[in-house]
């Protein structure tokens, strides 16, 4: 059974950094993310990244968040530097598959940051 893992959540204040951990279990993926969701929005991309390194970004952490992979881990990391208020959500690990097309999701973990 596919599990996804996180780790790495929790407080810190404006313009300090966290990084954020999800190790996938059971087969590899051909892509995997992070997605984010503040009280009241909508679910958003954060990064993705393929298997072979290819990565994209929401305009809105370009040049502050990286997202890197260890595929003999299978897992992945989100390092997000210089954190503001507006960071403050869960954020969610996908991991995609593409043939068989399989779709999984973490359970979050809560990023906080005050001002």
């Amino acid at each position: 059974q596919v599990q996804l893992v996180e780790s790495g959540g929790g407080l810190v204040q404006a313009g300090g950094s966290l990084r954020l951990s999800c190790a996938a279990s059971a087969i590899m993926f051909n892509t995997m993310g992070w997605y984010r969701q503040a009280p009241g929005k909508q679910r958003e991309l954060v990064a993705t990244i393929t298997s072979g390194g290819n990565t994209n970004y929401a305009d809105f952490v370009k040049g502050r968040f990286t997202i890197s992979r260890d595929n003999a881990k299978n897992t992945v990391y989100l390092q997000m530097n210089s954190l503001k208020p507006e960071d403050t959500a869960v954020y969610y690990c996908n991991a995609e598959r593409w043939y068989p097309w399989s779709n999984y999701w973490g359970q979050g973990t809560q990023v906080t940051v005050s001002s």
